[in-house]
Order: structure tokens, then C-alpha cells, then sequence
């Protein structure tokens, strides 16, 4: 009998009832301001909502995973397209509107009295959108924020997005000053979020 083995066992049971036991789940919903705009493009910052649900997952005393779906509003106002029409120059100015259901995985790290750091990637679905050409439907992109926590469950939070794909066709959406630019066809949402987020009691 291999008792070597059977004491790694009995060890690597005993561990995993004891992580278990410090697991601790609570369910919860986000929701805020969404400040957004399209990198390298002549375009104004567009501010909508987003809305959503999570489940934070304690798994030690400072760290928690959590899983989130939200649905935020994203895109730029006064969007300068510059076209030709029988010869003749014309500019027009548009609001792009892009509507996402995001899923994300963040990592949180607690210090402190609920100060919390927070950083993740998110896999972002198109469901409604005004472009007129586009490049991509979805989007992927990394989240990274803080957050102040309250005994009560409720949080104060602020994060950055930044997208990892082009979004739309510069070809099409043309202005002089994004020709210009340093990235002319880098065409990349860009987001800022300002919120609350309330975690209920836990369940285990």
C-alpha cells in the first residue's frame, strides 16, 4: 500500500473542503453612465447607461472573481464624414450608436477598508447598431477600474474599456482630421464607466 499517495490525498482533500468552505457567493447588479467614444475618429464623446447583473465569487480573504453580463450603450456623437456628391464637397455629422451585451470576467483585489482594484477581459456582442459599414460585429476588450465598497453591500465603482478590434470602416466614416491622425484606421471603442453596484447577502 502506497501510503505516500493516500496521505497526498487525504491532504489534497482536506485543502479543497477548507478553500471550499472560504468560497462565497453573492449575487448583484451594476449599472451607471457609459462615456464613450472611437479612437483616431473627429468625434465628440457620447454618454448612455449600461446595466447589468453579476455574481461575485469571495475566494480568499482579499480576492474575489467575478463574473458579469451587461448590456451598455457605446459609440460617438457629431462624427464629422466628409464625402463627394457631383463634384462637390459635403460634410455631414452623425450620431453612431452601438449596443452591446458584454461579457466579462473580472479579477478584484480588496485593500484596505473596501477599496478594490479591478481588471479583466470582456467579450462584447453586437445587438443593435446605426453603422453604416462596420468591420467587425463583436468586439473583445480589457476592463480595468476601482471601486470603493460599502458594509452594506453597495460600491461605488469607475472603470476603463478599451476595445481590441476596429469597429468601423475609415474608408467610409472619413474626416480630414482623422487622416491625419497618428493611427488613421485604428478605430477602436473607448470607454469610460462611472457607477454603482449592489452585491446581496451571501449565500454559500
Amino acid at each position: 500500500m502506497d501510503y505516500k499517495n493516500i496521505a497526498a490525498a487525504i491532504l489534497f482533500f482536506v485543502v479543497l473542503l477548507q478553500a471550499k468552505a472560504q468560497v462565497v457567493f453573492k449575487p448583484g447588479f451594476r449599472g451607471g453612465f457609459s462615456f464613450s467614444n472611437i479612437s483616431e475618429m473627429n468625434s465628440d464623446y457620447k454618454t448612455d447607461f449600461y446595466l447589468g447583473g453579476f455574481g461575485e465569487i469571495n475566494i480568499r480573504k482579499h480576492y474575489a472573481l467575478q463574473p458579469e453580463m451587461t448590456y451598455i450603450r457605446q459609440g460617438a456623437n457629431n462624427l464629422a464624414r466628409i464625402y463627394y456628391a457631383d463634384d462637390v464637397k459635403k460634410v455631414e455629422y452623425r450620431d453612431l450608436q452601438l449596443g452591446y451585451v458584454s461579457f466579462a470576467m473580472m479579477n478584484k483585489f480588496t485593500f484596505g477598508p473596501g477599496i478594490q482594484l479591478q481588471f479583466g477581459p470582456s467579450l462584447d456582442i453586437l445587438v443593435n447598431n446605426n453603422l453604416v459599414r462596420r468591420k467587425t460585429y463583436n468586439d473583445a476588450a480589457i476592463l480595468v477600474g476601482f471601486a470603493y465598497c460599502f458594509p452594506s453591500g453597495l460600491s461605488i465603482e469607475g472603470r476603463i474599456k478599451k476595445g481590441l478590434y476596429d469597429v468601423l470602416e475609415s474608408s467610409y466614416y472619413n474626416n480630414d482630421d482623422s487622416n491625419n491622425r497618428i493611427f488613421g484606421d485604428y478605430n477602436r471603442n473607448v470607454n469610460f464607466q462611472f457607477g454603482i453596484a449592489y452585491a446581496f447577502s451571501e449565500k454559500k
